[in-house]
């Protein structure tokens, strides 16, 4: 409720700022007013309007010192109005805000981040330096520059210090060797889930239950405590694992937001003031179910026809039992692949294939021998999930289809009952057809035009060509209000967005 109403003042200061003010008023209190005071009001008003914007996702989650800020900020904006041109309207609407925010004061609980005063201190004494500097610029000529250096000193400083006023607290320090051995050993003993492996990446941070026997796995961005995946233990263990990590959460002042959870736990995380919301959709296979016989699957079957006469062959070893040479290939296949570009992924993506040797390889090899194709396979409760499918640039088109098809064939006689094969985001919208309400055609629409980035289409196209079953998972997060910045924390952490030529497109 605050921070709608933070919302509200700040747009009332922003029109204020850009709207001409009441001839009448601002007459009567000219003579009152030094020269210039009008401008500097405006423009306080302005940038007053943009700083509660800012400040309404701190006050949101409880920051203590986003509460202080705001309190500060909206007393600045009302005296501002009353000085560029007696605007009591939203000098009430201010004074409505300041008393709330005073009557409320108890509930901004949630400490600001310690080590963030360092660089707070040092960000204001660069910023008054470089003022001095400006300020020094008595050059007649240079009169217009030096205001304009002077006002973008002051906001460049001013934002530099709301920033790190307002910075969540960092993210804990990097597990521990025996952290990650105590998660591996849970994780061998309750991989229930498809995703339970990939709780393993060394850029997981954990968090235990009391008992040390169930744990989550998660990482900070921006704010954002993301959980990748179903809490892994005793499950008798989950519900107080999950509201401890909830009341850190709250301290930390740090978004809460689950990624990819399945319908096990929706119930305690709406529980515990969550909302959750189809991600999309995870393709399964049941290799005693696979078949290549049908109309249905006929270019997958020609695919993989082409590659067995182009002398294709097939293996499956754990990363323990490649060969030199079969290794020596693997990263070659890989470098290929990524075209020296950071590789994706975090939610169903291991970041080393090497080091567990419960993973399996399933290679394609060539007439000659030589490995140029990979699937990379990881345990899960049931069967394996795919972390990894990469093949060279020279490769014909179907080497993919080929190996999933083989590995499925593979999977049935070792008695695997699924295989997860690639994570489809948005599929309930990029099923949509003309028989689809307008909202779901309207999303496909921008989907398709994304593509080009994410390939979001293409990788759905991909799975159905296998006709697997189809599992939804979840996000599931606190506030609307969150989605933008979750949005773009979950697309940094699995690598979708970056700097330009930074991350290599994906190719099928």
């Amino acid at each position: 409720m605050i921070a709608a109403g933070a919302l509200l003042v700040a747009a009332v200061d922003i029109v204020s700022a850009v709207m001409p003010t009441l001839t009448d008023r601002y007459d009567l209190f000219q003579a009152m007013l030094p020269m210039g005071a009008y401008d500097v009001a405006r423009s306080l008003t302005f940038a007053a309007g943009l700083a509660l914007i800012w400040l309404s996702g701190g006050l949101a989650r409880r920051k203590h010192r986003a509460w202080l800020a705001a309190l500060a900020v909206v007393t600045f904006a009302a005296v501002a109005h009353l000085v560029k041109g007696f605007d009591i309207e939203a000098v009430l609407g201010s004074l409505v805000l300041i008393v709330a925010l005073l009557r409320l004061r108890r509930w901004f609980d949630a400490p600001g981040d310690p080590t963030s005063l360092r660089p707070l201190l040092a960000g204001l004494a660069v910023a008054l330096a470089a003022w001095a500097v400006v300020g020094s610029a008595v050059d007649d000529g240079m009169n217009q520059i030096t205001d304009l250096g002077f006002e973008v000193v002051l906001a460049a400083g001013a934002f530099w210090a709301l920033h790190q006023w307002l910075r969540a607290h960092r993210e804990p320090t990097a597990q521990t060797d025996a952290d990650h051995e105590r998660a591996r050993a849970l994780v061998a003993d309750h991989c229930d889930d498809s995703l339970s492996f990939f709780s393993l990446r060394r850029d997981r941070r954990y968090m235990f239950s009391r008992s040390g026997n169930a744990f989550l796995a998660y990482r900070v961005v921006a704010g954002c405590a993301l959980v990748a995946g179903d809490p892994i233990g005793a499950p008798e263990e989950v519900p107080g694992l999950v509201g401890d990590f909830r009341a850190v959460c709250r301290e930390r002042g740090w978004r809460f937001v689950v990624l990819h959870a399945s319908e096990r736990w929706l119930e305690l995380y709406r529980g515990h003031g969550l909302r959750a919301f189809p991600s999309g959709d995870e393709a399964v296979l049941d290799p005693r179910r696979f078949s290549l016989e049908g109309r249905a699957i006929r270019k997958v079957r020609q695919s993989v026809g082409r590659l067995e006469r182009a002398g294709f062959g097939f293996r499956v070893a754990a990363p323990t039992d490649l060969l030199a040479a079969e290794r020596k290939d693997v990263d070659a296949v890989t470098r290929e692949w990524l075209g020296g570009a950071v590789d994706r992924g975090f939610s169903m993506a291991m970041d080393d294939l090497h080091s567990h040797p419960q993973a399996r390889f399933a290679l394609a090899t060539d007439a000659s021998g030589r490995v140029r194709g990979y699937l990379h396979l990881v345990p899960s409760g049931r069967g394996y999930s795919l972390s990894a499918m990469r093949r060279g640039r020279d490769t014909p088109n179907g080497l993919m289809e080929y190996l999933i098809v083989r590995t499925a064939l593979w999977a049935a006689p070792e008695g695997v009952e699924e295989l997860s094969l690639n994570f489809s985001a948005f599929a309930d919208v990029l099923r949509a057809d003309r028989a689809a309400p307008m909202r779901l055609r309207l999303t496909r629409a921008v989907l398709l035009r994304l593509d080009r980035f994410f390939q979001l289409e293409r990788l759905f196209s991909f799975n159905r060509k296998f006709h697997p079953t189809w599992r939804t998972r979840y996000i599931c997060f606190e506030r609307a209000i969150d989605v933008p910045v979750l949005s773009l924390a979950t697309l940094h952490a699995e690598r979708l967005i970056g700097p330009p030529g930074r991350f290599a497109p994906r190719r099928r």
